[in-house]
């Protein structure tokens, strides 16, 4: 859900349907318009980003850039590079000025997901530059000044990771200002449905596809599902229904075979649906596509209607050839 503050921005707004959503979102209140670093602790796809664009969007910064960075997406070597920049020149291949995701956040808020990751060599750099709020390019000899909200969030308590060696201890206590535990999906089954119909609003209208509806053995085994990708993992559900069942119902038997599981009533399409919602959507689509047209001997047309699907949307996801 979204909604608007006196300036007409949108607010990022959390499903907050759960006892224990409402609660960090009080919290999550209380500290955004103050200047402390928060740091959120949680499973992988339990919606740490859209927390911390929340603390960002309820800031006094909200008029200034919110700067994501995955530190676990991003090689070692390149790290310092893409957190501060470089100077044209500073290494082969630095062929320009590249200003770095600290100074693009300059103003607003600075969100170091999976902080956990970050090489040891970056941490130092990074706690040199929450010191003193100065840092310099890579291959530069001047010092830029920014000032900039720090958010962290990472997968395993970074306690944990102090004592095994693997994150500065001084670091540590730099940034423990406010640490929330975001719940996993599976702890908070109030909010499903909720997350549901608002995963089949946007999915849908990204696509410009009606969204489908779910029958009540459908849901059934939703809730009964663990969720261990959370809230990615039923977003991406939730997408990959509306793209192969579009204005129709989808039965139990649609739903992918880890979700399904004990409660499966018809067997015989479990192996075209027999997917992986961690991979990505667009790989998750064509392998049901393709397994459906394998299924089907080669025969396209069976295939989309074994999915429910339209044959031009197999045509254009696979191409002339299966």
């Amino acid at each position: 859900m979204k909604a608007r503050n006196p300036r007409n921005r949108v607010i990022l707004e959390p499903v907050l349907a759960s006892a224990s959503m409402r609660r960090l979102d009080a919290i999550l209140r209380t500290v955004a318009e103050k200047e402390v670093t928060v740091t959120l602790v949680g499973e992988t796809g339990s919606g740490k980003e859209v927390l911390a664009r929340r603390v960002h969007e309820l800031s006094a910064r909200r008029g200034a850039p919110f700067v994501p960075i995955n530190c676990a997406a991003i090689p070692e070597s390149l790290f310092e590079s893409e957190l501060f920049g470089h100077e044209k020149g500073a290494f082969t291949g630095a062929d320009s000025l590249m200003r770095g995701k600290v100074e693009a956040a300059s103003g607003g808020t600075l969100f170091l997901d999976e902080i956990g990751d970050m090489p040891l060599q970056a941490q130092a750099k990074l706690l040199r530059f929450l010191e003193s709020r100065r840092f310099m390019r890579v291959g530069g000899t001047a010092k830029v000044n920014v000032d900039v909200r720090l958010v962290c969030a990472t997968l395993q308590p970074l306690e944990d990771l102090v004592k095994a060696g693997q994150f500065r201890a001084d670091l540590y206590y730099r940034i423990q200002g406010v640490v929330l535990r975001v719940p996993p999906l599976r702890e908070r089954p109030a909010d499903l449905v909720p997350l549901i119909e608002q995963f089949l609003v946007e999915r849908a209208s990204k696509h410009g596809v009606k969204p489908p509806r779910f029958t009540r053995a459908a849901f059934a085994a939703l809730r009964a599902h663990s969720w261990p990708g959370n809230v990615r993992e039923l977003r991406n559900l939730v997408e990959l229904m509306c793209l192969l069942r579009q204005a129709k119902v989808v039965r139990l038997h649609d739903l992918p075979l880890p979700i399904r599981g004990e409660l499966r009533a018809d067997p015989a399409p479990a192996e075209v649906l027999e997917v992986s919602l961690a991979e990505p959507l667009d790989d998750t689509i064509d392998k049901i596509l393709r397994a459906a047209v394998e299924l089907e001997r080669g025969n396209r047309s069976r295939a989309a209607r074994r999915l429910g699907v339209g044959l031009r949307t197999i045509q254009r996801r696979l191409g002339a050839q299966a």
